[in-house]
């Protein structure tokens, strides 16, 4: 399990400076010996001649964590590779995201998409149940999975779609549904539209759970709920606060039917066509983004739910076993209709068995 950055350097990340402190905060690793090879001079000359700009799509609002990060990992990758790798990055979908974010990698555009990693789910299908409804508990239970065997193979397997999967850790909290009703069990959902990304799982397990999903732009979702096209939306606290969301719906219910999280994936054919050491600086700087915003996530929840109790959100407990009843045909139907691997889910459920002790 990778381990979890001091706390002290968590809270200064999280503070309003956030958005122009990339260059004094980075991952500390200890410089290689330096190699005198005729190989290594040859390469260290190619790599000061290279010269790469990728540009980097997601959904978020510059006010959310996520965006602040890639923000953050761009400008620290620009400045240790001394301006090689230059990544630009657009947020609420002003590029391609979703399905189409992540087919401009396939077919190996200058684009690094940043998603749920349900979307990896259109090539290698066994990364939907991965990130299936209610199947972690906690963050350190997904961080933890990240490094098993089996998720690991299937971090391989994306490689034959031309996908080089850099994270899947950029956490942002438990998702829950977001009303103006309370909600507590499938029955309070029956008759209810809410918005969802496009993405088959979520649009299946909110269909499951009882209310009619409706697929919906990130860009047109809060005029949607002001104007009832849709009766409230899916996602987390800090989706919440970001988009101000606070302002249409009134109740949380924390049915936390998915963790909120998002992998990178960088065109593999480009990524094989850098020079080693800036890969290194690459690989490693996007790890450490992912493990600093999920310290910085977990550490403000507390005061991001208190903000939004601030603005007269209230949050209710829901009955979890009778939703966990509800999507349980979600995964039969992955592995019967989605091309998912026989016993996928019990293999899933297995290693969380482990992971839990």
């Amino acid at each position: 399990m990778k381990k979890i950055f001091a706390l002290t350097l968590a809270t200064v990340l999280a503070m309003g400076t956030l958005a122009g402190c990339g260059g004094s905060s980075s991952s500390s690793t200890e410089s290689a010996p330096a190699d005198t090879s005729a190989d290594a001079a040859v390469e260290t000359e190619a790599a000061d001649d290279y010269k790469l700009v990728m540009k980097l799509s997601h959904v978020f609002s510059p006010d959310e964590q996520l965006s602040k990060s890639m923000e953050l990992v761009a400008e620290r990758i620009y400045e240790k590779t001394n301006g090689a790798i230059e990544i630009q990055c657009y947020g609420q979908a002003q590029l391609a995201t979703y399905k189409d974010g992540v087919e401009q990698v396939v077919n190996g555009a200058q684009f690094i998409s940043v998603e749920d990693p349900s979307y990896l789910g259109d090539y290698v299908a066994d990364f939907k149940p991965f990130v299936g409804p209610m199947l972690y508990q906690t963050y350190d239970e997904y961080v933890q999975m990240i490094e098993t065997d089996l998720i690991q193979d299937m971090i391989k397997q994306a490689e034959d779609y031309n996908i080089k999967v850099l994270g899947l850790d950029y956490i942002f909290g438990f998702r829950n549904v977001m009303t103006n009703k309370v909600i507590e069990s499938p029955d309070d959902l029956k008759g209810m539209k809410l918005r969802t990304p496009g993405s088959d799982l979520f649009i299946d397990t909110i269909n499951a759970m009882g209310a009619t999903a409706t697929s919906l732009a990130w860009s047109e979702t809060l005029s949607a709920v002001s104007q009832g096209v849709v009766d409230g939306l899916e996602g987390s606290e800090f989706t919440n606060l970001g988009t101000k969301c606070y302002e249409y719906i009134e109740n949380v219910a924390e049915t936390k039917h998915f963790l909120g999280t998002c992998g990178v994936y960088f065109p593999l054919d480009i990524w094989e066509s850098i020079p080693a050491e800036y890969q290194t600086i690459i690989a490693e700087e996007f790890d450490y983004g992912g493990e600093e915003m999920t310290q910085i996530c977990t550490e403000s929840y507390a005061e991001t739910r208190a903000e939004l109790e601030s603005y007269g959100i209230k949050f209710n407990e829901v009955d979890y076993d009778a939703f966990g009843v509800a999507i349980a045909g979600v995964y039969a139907d992955m592995e019967e209709n989605d091309g998912c691997t026989p016993g996928i889910y019990e293999a899933l459920k297995a290693e969380l068995e482990i992971i839990r002790g």
